[in-house]
């Protein structure tokens, strides 16, 4: 529950070892997995997979469908979440969901809020704001996630982009890395969004030294891999992932959200074209072909 005016509170949890050996769990059997025949573009069905994994489990914000009586439980226990349809892309629908403690005439009251692109909605009782909520929606089957208190540069939200794809010689790699900065009126960081560009280690400059960003870039790439190690037992046909992660407070680095067609368009907004580079590079040893038009997102640097 979040105070207004209040900062959130902050919980220190345990970071990943980056030196940790990251095998992965082989109690996962595809034929037995809840998920089979559903769509890999469907984001439950990838947070469940990756919810089986002990080790991504530790990054992985708490989540479940969305329904009335779920989205006021997490609200009670969370204060923020965020409430995003299990299909779709480019943070098209998604909400920025709060319950937040006032005072009207000097009692305490509950206000219910949602923010989705610059729209932003309040209400003091809560089966108004759900309706609300739910016109927004569209029918469209949603999932609440715990909301992250991301890092901000400028005042703005930032998260960061980890791209994994497969190596021509086998296995997964880490291939690039970078920061997008939310719109200012917005709550997603997405380019499409109007959100604006920085390489990632501009943006961790704020929050660490070198040896600790470096540090940093090692535990994403690790988790980047070993969500491609896990999510390729199910569907074996994947080459490359786009991660979203935020990082908190504490700088734990936070799985938001698993994308299996990633929008490489923001790094032909990075001054340095190394690791477009060696997307292209990967991706034409995977079939892969390109089209990287940016219309709307910003070059920071």
């Amino acid at each position: 529950m979040r105070k207004m005016h209040a900062k959130a509170l902050i919980v220190n949890k345990p970071m990943l070892n980056p030196s940790l050996n990251l095998s992965l769990n082989p109690s996962l059997n595809p034929s037995q997995s809840p998920s089979r025949g559903r769509s890999k573009t469907d984001k439950w069905t990838k947070t469940e997979l990756l919810q089986g994994d002990p080790e991504l489990k530790k990054h992985l914000p708490p989540a479940q469908m969305l329904t009335e009586s779920g989205l006021r439980e997490m609200l009670q226990q969370c204060g923020m979440v965020y409430v995003k349809p299990i299909r779709g892309s480019q943070g098209r629908g998604v909400m920025k969901v709060e319950m937040i403690e006032a005072k009207a005439a000097g009692r305490p009251v509950r206000i219910y809020a949602y923010q989705l692109g610059e729209k932003k909605r309040a209400f003091p009782v809560y089966k108004s704001f759900y309706r609300s909520m739910l016109n927004n929606a569209q029918g469209k089957v949603y999932l609440v996630q715990k909301g992250i208190q991301l890092l901000k540069h400028k005042g703005r939200p930032f998260d960061i982009r980890l791209v994994v794809q497969r190596a021509p010689r086998g296995g997964w790699k880490a291939t690039a890395t970078v920061g997008r900065v939310a719109h200012p009126r917005k709550i997603v960081t997405n380019g499409s969004q109007g959100g604006t560009i920085y390489p990632t280690a501009y943006l961790l400059r704020s929050y660490t030294n070198e040896t600790g960003r470096l540090r940093l870039l090692k535990q994403m790439d690790q988790l980047g891999v070993r969500t491609a190690q896990r999510l390729s037992l199910v569907y074996p046909g994947i080459v490359e992932l786009g991660l979203d992660i935020a990082l908190d407070q504490q700088l734990k680095p936070w799985i938001l959200e698993v994308n299996n067609r990633p929008d490489h368009c923001p790094f032909t907004l990075l001054e340095d074209q190394s690791m477009l580079r060696r997307i292209i590079r990967y991706g034409k040893a995977n079939g892969k072909i390109y089209r990287l038009r940016c219309k709307k997102a910003k070059r920071g640097l």
